[in-house]
């Protein structure tokens, strides 16, 4: 028979007993074990990626800068043409503080045309002011808008009842500061009316080429010895009629407005056709003779909308009446009459 008796040996117990660490010792408060999360390969990527970046910083600032030699062509002017330093673009062409602008004279001329004519297109602001220089036209358009002094505004042209592909022009107006500008800078007379704001944005490819009949018609003028130029738009001379026209039916209602209109015509120079009285697009008035007599021309500008009658009315008024070749040659093709010719019409 076999017994088992324990056996007990000491130095095994001794060896287990050094390879088992002894407990910690215990606090009164648990702490929450945190385990270390190894980072992952993003997270060293980016840490990698800022380290490099931060390295190429310093490296950068470290490094002294070069100055670039300027050489005797390059224009070291800011671009951008700030207000307080505007160079001359020519001998002539010396910027003048006005307002706290410095206004070169081809936007002194765009200011007083502007509020003139009320509007302008912006081709012909580049090749009657600008001479064709579309570069510094847009450069000056821009810094005046930007200042708030014109506004430069998208209208749709006219098509006159035919089917045509829409097509858009930029105007040019004044605002309220830029016609205090326009006052300041320009030269006018005391009679000189200036406007600002686009009034009628249907007509403002119409109401531009009065200003382009008004200089053909200008150096007529001129050529015959006539000085001191004005204009007067058909705003204020409407104005001025149908004023006088509601005084004199005011203080007498019993009269013929056929009579009144006919007066009133007179009064102010106008013709009267067909019980109508037919009033121009912009009526010049200069001087002859030094300043000893005063005279005056209308112009009208007529387009593919206007029907025969209405040709037929404005060549009866004597009006000097100008129109583009292309309105020229849609009115030739409406006018059925053989007799009825467009040779009073002037090209623009």
């Amino acid at each position: 028979m076999r017994l088992d008796i324990p056996h007990d040996d000491r130095r095994y117990v001794r060896r287990r007993e050094a390879e088992v660490p002894p407990p910690p010792p215990m606090s009164r408060v648990s702490e929450p074990i945190q385990l270390e999360v190894p980072a992952s390969p993003l997270t060293r990527r980016v840490e990698k990626l800022q380290k490099r970046a931060s390295e190429n910083h310093a490296h950068y600032i470290a490094q002294p800068r070069r100055d670039r030699p300027i050489e005797p062509d390059h224009d070291p002017v800011d671009k951008r043409r700030q207000a307080e330093h505007r160079p001359r673009r020519t001998r002539e062409g010396i910027a003048i503080n006005i307002r706290g602008l410095r206004l070169r004279p081809e936007e002194q001329t765009l200011l007083a045309e502007a509020g003139r004519f009320r509007v302008l297109a912006v081709r012909d602001v580049v090749q009657i002011i600008y001479g064709g220089d579309e570069r510094a036209a847009r450069t000056d358009l821009r810094f005046l808008r930007d200042r708030e002094v014109i506004r430069v505004d998208s209208v749709a042209t006219r098509n006159d009842g035919r089917w045509l592909p829409p097509q858009r022009i930029e105007v040019v107006t004044l605002t309220k500061q830029g016609l205090r500008l326009a006052h300041e800078t320009g030269k006018f007379t005391s009679e000189q009316k200036l406007y600002h704001g686009l009034v009628k944005p249907r007509e403002a490819e119409h109401d531009t080429q009065i200003y382009r009949a008004y200089l053909k018609e200008a150096e007529r003028i001129e050529c015959a010895g006539g000085k001191n130029l004005r204009i007067e738009l058909d705003f204020e001379l409407k104005r001025n009629v149908y004023k006088a026209m509601y005084a004199a039916r005011k203080s007498e209602p019993e009269r013929d407005i056929g009579e009144i209109k006919h007066e009133v015509a007179q009064c102010f120079d106008l013709p009267y056709v067909d019980n109508r009285i037919e009033i121009p697009d912009a009526r010049i008035h200069y001087e002859l003779d030094q300043g000893s007599q005063a005279a005056f021309s209308d112009i009208e500008v007529v387009t593919a909308a206007y029907r025969p009658q209405h040709l037929r009315a404005k060549e009866q008024a004597g009006f000097r009446t100008y129109a583009s070749s292309s309105d020229r040659a849609a009115m030739s093709a409406r006018i059925e009459d053989e007799h009825h010719t467009l040779d009073w019409v002037l090209d623009l």
